[in-house]
């Protein structure tokens, strides 16, 4: 099957938010940003492309392409942004045994602070670090998987239209990968967002964070003292 320029086109560039991003905001250079693609967009169509083809493609796209700027700033500038220290990871295999184990561990320790991710072949559990020897004893020691401490949660609290309104996560984590932080797992739950990152990384990460807040509130005219942030059930 032939691969059409323009499909080709419009798939990298949806692989690729920060080009995203500088075609919505319109300073990204169309000749430039063909001579970037043209490489992977000739090997997918199976022959050379020439760069006005390729750059006619990224004009259209530019069109198409949803401005969702402002939507996403308002969920950012009413964000609230904490952290927790002293975390760690625990991850084991997903058995009808390690289950049995984790429910006991939820009863348990359903008062902490506790995230569980439930995959097809493991699961992972995030925990308060003092927690981490009474639950890793609970399973048996072939089915753990990985252990990791010393970890910090960066927890993101947005307003509800976070739910609806695509992009905002990715933007939290490209402001962490713009700092060559590595996230070692991250958790949505409603309008929470969790990050667990290493702790040595916490200072640049909420420099990062908060900068990226504080820059949306300052674009949207917000604080959290006005009168539009009242009712977003947002923790202080």
């Amino acid at each position: 099957m032939v691969k059409s320029i323009s499909r080709v086109v419009q798939n990298l560039v949806e692989q690729d938010p920060p080009l995203q991003d500088a075609l919505r905001r319109g300073y990204a250079n169309y000749s430039s940003v063909a001579r970037m693609l043209r490489p992977k967009v000739s090997e997918a169509v199976g022959k050379k492309v020439k760069l006005s083809g390729i750059a006619t493609s990224v004009r259209r796209i530019k069109l198409e392409l949803p401005d969702k700027g402002a939507d996403i700033n308002e969920v950012v500038a009413g964000s609230v942004l904490s952290v927790r220290t002293d975390v760690a990871k625990l991850s084991v295999e997903k058995t009808g045994e390690t289950l049995k184990a984790l429910q006991s561990l939820i009863d348990n320790f359903w008062s902490e602070f506790l995230q569980i991710l439930i995959g097809s072949s493991s699961i992972t559990i995030i925990m308060d670090q003092r927690m981490v020897t009474r639950a890793a004893a609970s399973f048996d020691p072939g089915e753990v998987l990985d252990r990791k401490e010393n970890l910090a949660a960066l927890v993101i609290q947005s307003p509800e239209e976070i739910i609806d309104t695509p992009g905002c996560i990715s933007v939290f984590y490209r402001a962490l990968s713009r700092i060559g932080l590595n996230i070692e797992e991250t958790v949505s739950c409603f309008t929470e967002t969790i990050v667990l990152i290493s702790m040595d990384g916490v200072g640049k990460a909420l420099a990062a964070l908060t900068e990226l807040i504080s820059t949306a509130r300052a674009a949207t005219n917000r604080d959290l003292a006005s009168p539009s942030n009242k009712n977003r059930n947002i923790k202080p």
